[in-house]
């Protein structure tokens, strides 16, 4: 008979887990268990996803705020340090701020505006407009900011951000100015010594700071990049990707996990006879179109993947199809038209009209993305995910 349902996304509830869990038999157990008391069956090319947060914490990946202020300390002097462009985040950023400010004498604190790098609004364009702000070139000092727009709450948290960034940094025993500035060269007028905290925009701004003469430049992915006194670390993102764990710790971005996905793998195919593909998921590439916010907060969607995950989709546009090639069709005839083209579709439809208005969206984002929506960020219980008929297509 033939198949009647597409993709499917399942949830799988597992145990807590803690540091030193045996995460492959914990997932795949868990997977197994699913499927069991569901009554669905396993299949060749099925993703199994596991979140990030609990690859980090069987990895026992944490850090605490002194941690981070030795390593600030160490590699940024200790004095006046330019903090620029981080995100609006309690959970994000407040308490690697605290770690920040108790490794420096003073921070400037330069925000961008309207929005941080993820959408988080400090001020609406309409008020930038109404107050003659040019926010690509000019530079507003804090007194300035409220004089023009007052006090500006967060719509989703009610939090000052401006307010509560700078309270941080005073509790900590640091001096703060806080000013307002979209290129990150302004910072200069105040100090050489910057740590830049931007996500995806990175490597450009390390890039224009070391030829504008800074002395010493770190992203975020510089802090921690290596254990300080034993704690926790990632070598490829530094902070990049860490959580609020305790009111004085933060739980980091997973170090390599290539083998734990390999090791999945292994275990199913050894238990179930089925070849599954296997990824670590964090935060979704997608925004969401009301609160303006993009969700993608870690620095990838996914850290580790099997091989079959790498690419592209390469689909053709059903409608496209029945508009175009086969508009004089219909009924079986342009069923059978349509599974032929799709059967005889090239390996690569790059410039193939046909193809137009697809994703062209790498596989591990399109489906980290959709593992995200369906894990959800609170108390679901279900850090694992089952994609089945992700690969079908039409003629599945």
């Amino acid at each position: 008979m033939e198949r009647r349902v597409g993709t499917v996304s399942r949830g799988i509830r597992c145990p807590i887990i803690r540091e030193g869990d045996d995460l492959v038999k914990i997932v795949t157990d868990s997977v197994l268990e699913a499927a069991k008391s569901e009554g669905f069956a396993l299949r060749d090319k099925d993703v199994i996803a596991v979140t990030e947060s609990v690859v980090a914490r069987s990895q026992g990946n944490y850090a605490s705020v002194d941690d981070i202020a030795r390593d600030v300390e160490e590699k940024l002097g200790g004095q006046t340090i330019g903090v620029i462009f981080p995100i609006l985040s309690r959970n994000r950023f407040a308490i690697c701020l605290r770690g920040i400010a108790k490794g420096a004498k003073k921070i400037v604190l330069m925000l961008s505006y309207p929005s941080d790098e993820v959408g988080n609004e400090l001020v609406s364009l309409d008020k930038l407009d109404d107050a003659g702000i040019n926010p690509y070139s000019d530079l507003l000092t804090l007194e300035k900011y409220r004089e023009l727009f007052g006090e500006n709450k967060h719509p989703f948290t009610g939090v000052d951000y401006v307010q509560y960034y700078g309270d941080i940094i005073r509790e900590e025993g640091a001096e703060v100015e806080v000013i307002f500035a979209n290129d990150c060269r302004k910072i200069l007028q105040y100090t050489k010594n910057v740590l830049n905290c931007d996500i995806h925009t990175r490597a450009r701004t390390k890039k224009i700071l070391k030829a504008c003469g800074a002395k010493v430049v770190c992203g975020l992915d510089d802090i921690l990049n290596g254990p300080a006194d034993g704690s926790g670390y990632n070598e490829k993102y530094g902070l990049l990707g860490s959580n609020k764990s305790t009111e004085s710790s933060v739980k980091l971005f997973p170090r390599e996990c290539t083998d734990l996905v390999m090791d999945i793998q292994k275990e199913m195919l050894d238990r179930t006879g089925k070849h599954v593909e296997v990824m670590v998921y964090g935060d979704g590439a997608f925004k969401d179109p009301v609160g303006k916010i993009w969700e993608l907060a870690d620095p990838c969607v996914s850290p580790a993947s099997t091989p079959g995950l790498e690419g592209t989709p390469n689909e053709v546009k059903l409608k496209y199809l029945a508009d175009n090639d086969f508009k004089d069709l219909s009924g079986e005839a342009l069923k059978e038209a349509i599974e032929k083209r799709i059967r005889e579709k090239k390996d690569n439809l790059v410039g193939d009209m046909a193809s137009q208005g697809t994703t062209p969206r790498r596989l591990t984002d399109l489906i980290g993305s959709l593992c995200d929506l369906t894990s959800g960020s609170g108390d679901k219980g279900t850090p694992v995910i089952l994609i089945q008929g992700y690969f079908d297509n039409y003629v599945s």
